[in-house]
């Protein structure tokens, strides 16, 4: 994975992404939603067969690559979480 900064402001960050697709920028975008300090997220992309896509972010206030941040951190828990509990249900299915 690549990123690249297209657009950098107090309020705003736009980031091209290369090497990855929606599996990836669908959770961090709904994240971001989830952080009542974010106004505006999206994911875009010039042809669905291209490499690279767009991650746009604005922020109400804090900075956007926080708020970025903050929903990595968030999925990352989720995903321990879940894996905490297959984990569980696997064991106590022996």
């Amino acid at each position: 994975m690549e990123l690249k900064t297209i657009k950098k402001t107090a309020k705003e960050l736009e980031l091209e992404i290369t090497g990855e697709n929606e599996t990836i920028l669908n959770p961090v975008t709904e994240a971001l939603f989830k952080n009542k300090d974010v106004d505006f997220a999206t994911y875009m992309t010039d042809h669905p067969e291209s490499p690279k896509r767009r991650l746009f972010i604005r922020v109400k206030k804090g900075k956007p690559e926080d708020a970025l941040a903050k929903a990595v951190k968030q999925l990352q828990d989720e995903i321990k979480e879940f894996s905490k509990t297959v984990e569980q249900k696997s064991k106590s299915k022996k």
